[in-house]
């Protein structure tokens, strides 16, 4: 209803007093709507309420509110409102598709134009998301824009101000994959990716399980088992440094030894700790390795073993295992497969 005027002395009658309390308290009747609905006279000062479990519309056209009319909105229903302008304008800071329990009020400031004054103030950003992964950025002042996600291994930029995302130019590392194994005879890093400009392993408390007399480990490329290996290390082992050994092959175990965790097969459960390059994994062969791996106790033994390796092959490296060396124990500890841009 329109803003009424009254006289001094003047007495008022009911339907004044009714159209009073719905101008000036917003205390109208609700009246309840299950579908689509376009608002007429008769609303003014009222409350519509949508109850529908489907996407509805409250659709406001002009000439048929004053200056001044309220309508109030709410939804209860669990399928989303919207507010929608059909002859009149619906002007709002904040939006105009209510979801379930959302609501506010329709103020004409003229006979053809109102504002929506949304009660939920979280509903004052409309959501801009449309992928898993998205994030959200302000791309002038408070509006709000999407950032679509990145590739796998990119990490987020800014250019002019404004956040993207981009590939490290270099030094940054991706973990491309962890295993933890217990009891097991082989750690396998498969389907490797390509997009990085080399591989690194990293290994933390990798043991054996049991005696045997070749208690270590070595690194096997794309499970070739072939003579296409040939490797150079240097071991230390003892308590008192005098042990020192060099051992150069090209076929043993066709494999690149990486390490173990002492010389003396008594002490098969002590851990080991090290890591190791693969260079161009992604390109044509042949590939290079680089490795080091020391374990160490107080009392007993020590040990270190740091090398390099060729692998002749021409493909592209696309797994990685680990292997110990004799058929007896299992593998356990941490190993990391990391991506080095």
């Amino acid at each position: 209803m329109a803003k009424q005027t009254f006289t001094t002395g003047q007495v008022l009658t009911a339907a004044q007093m009714t159209s009073l309390q719905q101008t000036a308290m917003g205390g109208g009747s609700t009246t309840a709507k299950t579908a689509s609905y376009v608002l007429v006279a008769a609303d003014a000062g009222t409350v519509v309420q949508m109850n529908s479990a489907s996407a509805t519309t409250i659709t406001v056209n002009n000439a048929l509110f004053a200056a001044g009319d309220t309508v109030q909105i709410q939804n209860v229903g669990a399928g989303v409102c919207t507010v929608t302008a059909g002859t009149a304008t619906v002007s709002t800071s904040a939006t105009l598709a209510l979801k379930q329990y959302d609501a506010g009020s329709l103020y004409f400031n003229t006979t053809s134009a109102a504002i929506f004054f949304a009660v939920d103030a979280a509903d004052g950003m409309a959501n801009v998301l449309t992928t898993t992964g998205d994030m959200v950025y302000s791309s002038s002042g408070t509006t709000a824009a999407r950032l679509g996600i990145g590739s796998t291994g990119q990490v987020i930029t800014v250019a002019g101000g404004i956040p993207s995302w981009a590939t490290p130019s270099s030094g940054g590392l991706t973990l491309l994959a962890t295993a933890t194994p217990s009891g097991a005879s082989v750690i396998t890093f498969s389907s490797i990716a390509s997009g990085y400009k080399n591989l690194k392993l990293v290994w933390r408390g990798l043991y054996v399980s049991s005696t045997a007399s070749a208690y270590g480990w070595s690194l096997r490329l794309n499970n070739d088992s072939g003579a296409n290996y040939t490797y150079g290390v240097t071991g230390f082992s003892g308590t008192a440094y005098t042990e020192n050994a060099t051992e150069i092959g090209s076929t043993n175990n066709y494999d690149t030894f990486i390490g173990s965790p002492t010389t003396n097969s008594t002490q098969y459960n002590y851990q080991a700790f090290g890591s190791a390059d693969i260079y161009n994994y992604a390109d044509t062969g042949p590939h290079y390795v680089e490795w080091k791996s020391t374990s160490t106790t107080p009392s007993v033994r020590n040990y270190y073993s740091t090398g390099s390796a060729v692998y002749k092959d021409t493909s592209a490296i696309t797994r990685l295992d680990i292997i110990r060396l004799n058929a007896t124990p299992t593998i356990t500890g941490t190993v990391y497969l990391y991506g080095v841009n």
